[in-house]
């Protein structure tokens, strides 16, 4: 896969390619990350690529025609490419799109700063806009890196086991169930006893089980979007059961 991003700040996101699982997807070859400035498309002297907005207010806009020259360029150095602005103003990052995303051959990240995008450009060049979440940064930088290791950890053999991703929060629409590693008592707390059992089969209904009950507890809003079949309605009724027996103890 290779994702090409623009921004007026190459050099800080060249640097997820340098860890994590980014750099692991990069070393194996399943990611190309190239990165291009938007400053050298400007016109001027200066290399402006901001300017003041129409209508008057705070701040400065991003001109379109600089970024629509680097859209062109990316687009010719990649072939067809889907082009994603990260903008508070776009649809909401989730693992859903992590593993849309991750299915493109190329994508185009265009990171926006100041104010924000000429709409004229966004109108005409980009294909989808997504945001991290209800809050603004300076720039669609941090966003873009998020993006790119989300997607990384997809990537065919870049996770040190297959199952990893598919366990992963959120890639069936529910939490993660509870971890445990050794030693096995610390602290005065112990492990679960199912973990130590080797029954596969009880320890995936129980991890199911506890899956289901920290999105009850913690999300319960995720809860209603994905539906509960019959025997996860059963699991999750056992949890809360449990769970309020051990408050009134």
């Amino acid at each position: 896969m290779r994702i090409e991003v623009i921004s007026l700040f190459p050099e800080l996101v060249e640097q997820v390619a340098r860890h994590g699982m980014p750099r692991i997807a990069a070393e194996s070859g399943q990611l190309t990350l190239s990165t291009r400035n938007p400053r050298d498309y400007s016109v001027n002297r200066w290399r402006r690529v901001d300017d003041r907005p129409y209508g008057g207010g705070p701040g400065m806009v991003m001109e379109a025609e600089p970024l629509s020259a680097a859209v062109a360029a990316s687009k010719q150095a990649l072939g067809v490419a889907r082009v994603v602005a990260l903008s508070p103003q776009g649809e909401r990052f989730d693992q859903a799109w992590a593993q849309r995303l991750s299915a493109e051959q190329n994508l185009i990240l265009l990171c926006g700063r100041y104010e924000g995008l000429d709409e004229r450009f966004v109108a005409a060049e980009v294909d989808l806009e997504l945001s991290l979440g209800d809050f603004v940064l300076s720039g669609g930088e941090l966003a873009a890196m998020v993006v790119i290791d989300a997607i990384a950890r997809l990537l065919p053999g870049v996770l040190g086991h297959a199952e990893s991703a598919v366990n992963d929060s959120f890639s069936a629409g529910l939490l993660d169930h509870p971890h445990y590693t050794r030693p096995e008592l610390w602290r005065g707390g112990g492990v679960p006893e199912v973990l130590l059992s080797g029954d596969h089969a009880r320890i995936t209904r129980w991890r199911l089980k506890q899956a289901l009950g920290q999105t009850w507890l913690k999300r319960p809003d995720l809860l209603e979007q994905i539906g509960l079949d019959d025997d996860k309605r059963v699991l999750l009724a056992e949890f809360i059961r449990e769970q309020r027996v051990d408050e009134q103890r």
